[in-house]
């Protein structure tokens, strides 16, 4: 009776867990598009003067006050490139938070920017969603947390089990007269 509990028990926490990943990459999503909006805001000048004189290319710009022989404009050329480099990665997150399910969560495990990572996780509030996906992801995580804690608890337990001997039937030998 208790294992039955305790199986119950781990397939609500699975549950409870699995609810948990929409959520979270909602989140995940909601914070790129705030840092890319302030971002894009953050460059709007300086697009404008890509635009009159560079025509729209950043790089060039950049290249521009790099070059230059005013050490202020130098100076500019760094932190308007650092600017550059943040909105493009910002805007690769954003296209990559906007594809199917599965590629956002795959993006999330494999490849997403750990500083937005980090940001997300410390800033993330449990939250239970009543979503279709929500639900599907609660129950799938649910079995497969349940699978893989019984599978490795019988496992664990397979050379502490009785070995049970086969009885081997007794040959009759025929009786001498």
């Amino acid at each position: 009776m208790v294992r039955s509990y305790l199986r119950l028990a781990l397939f609500a926490l699975g549950l409870l867990l699995g609810v948990q990943v929409p959520g979270f990459i909602d989140d995940y999503a909601n914070r790129v598009e705030a840092h890319r909006l302030e971002s894009e805001q953050s460059l709007s000048g300086f697009r404008d003067t890509a635009r009159r004189f560079f025509d729209g290319d950043m790089q060039r710009l950049v290249g521009h006050y790099r070059n230059s022989s005013d050490p202020v404009m130098q100076s500019d050329a760094r932190s308007v490139g650092l600017l550059v480099e943040r909105s493009a990665l910002l805007e690769q997150e954003s296209l990559a938070m906007q594809g199917p399910w599965y590629r956002q969560v795959w993006h999330l495990a494999t490849a997403a920017d750990a500083q937005l990572l980090a940001e997300t996780r410390a800033a993330y509030r449990y939250q239970v969603l009543l979503a279709p996906e929500a639900i599907a992801w609660g129950i799938v995580c649910a079995l497969f947390l349940a699978w893989v804690v019984e599978s490795i608890l019988l496992l664990l337990a397979l050379p502490f089990r009785r070995r049970e001997r086969r009885t081997v039937p007794e040959r009759q030998t025929p009786r001498m007269r």
